[in-house]
């Protein structure tokens, strides 16, 4: 970890140009605002996700979405990877392209998806980011970027899938203040949230057009309760009075790659645990 008196610094990757936004909002606003320097990064440039629009035109205008995402977010940067949406293979060429993302930084935690999903494009995306875990300190691979001189805390974002094994909470995270804002800046991406994804649930007529009305539309759809599991673990990390109070959380697991973090480390990186 960073010099006491340096912001820690962290980077979330993710498949596509929301991924990041989705699972990891709430938490990067709090990071935000204490000043910890965060990056999001998607793999691909989304040029295939829309049932109108695609290639070069789709990938400029969800990177542009990205962009303001990024200010709502308050967060320092979101890079978009060129590859093409929907034909994400877990390569050397894209393994590398991780490695480098993860350097430049200078990341102290990296945050990524599970391998198992139901998107190719997301599986792939956690086995680069294994791939990459160790690798980052390996000077030999991607000689042109300095590697970096310790392993970062390497997390999964938390999922719902239960095979081969379900998701293990080990750090949950009250967003109840930040849902809003959360909210809000997930609505920069227009061209999923209340076109593509409304259009694969076929309730694109259900898609309403005030901006009030849309902020709406999407907290209802993108609401992350709290439930038995994540109660449990809010009420190790902040106690039981407070994880009464929690409306919306957002979760982690240590990945079993990468540094492995004390509890005392892990309130380092999450300094909103308090008791």
């Amino acid at each position: 970890m960073n010099a006491q008196d340096e912001p820690l610094r962290i980077i979330v990757i993710g498949a596509h140009p929301d991924d990041c936004d989705v699972r990891v909002g709430g938490t990067a606003i709090q990071w935000a605002k204490m000043g910890y320097k965060v990056k999001f990064v998607s793999v691909t440039n989304g040029d295939a996700g829309h049932f109108r629009e695609g290639g070069g035109a789709l990938a400029n205008r969800r990177r542009a979405e990205a962009q303001e995402a990024a200010k709502r977010f308050g967060i320092d940067k979101y890079v978009l990877l060129d590859n093409h949406d929907g034909e994400l293979v877990p390569s050397l060429k894209v393994r590398l392209q991780i490695i480098r993302e993860i350097r430049k930084w200078n990341a102290d935690v990296v945050i990524a998806p599970r391998p198992n999903d139901y998107h190719p494009d997301h599986r792939y995306t956690a086995m680069l980011v294994q791939d990459a875990a160790y690798m980052v300190i390996v000077p030999n691979v991607a000689p042109d970027t300095p590697p970096l001189k310790k392993n970062p805390v390497f997390l999964y974002q938390r999922d719902f899938f239960k095979k081969p094994q379900p998701f293990s909470m080990d750090i949950a995270v009250d967003i109840t203040d930040e849902f809003d804002q959360k909210i809000y800046a997930m609505a920069a991406h227009e061209s999923q949230f209340f076109e593509w994804l409304p259009w694969t649930m076929g309730k694109l007529d259900q898609v309403p057009e005030g901006e009030k009305e849309r902020l709406e539309f999407l907290g209802k759809w993108r609401l992350f309760s709290v439930d038995e599991e994540s109660r449990k673990a809010l009420e190790k990390w902040y106690g039981k009075d407070r994880a009464t109070l929690a409306k919306h959380v957002e979760a982690y697991e240590i990945c079993e790659y990468g540094r492995q973090p004390s509890d005392e480390e892990i309130r380092k990186i999450f300094p909103m645990l308090k008791k």
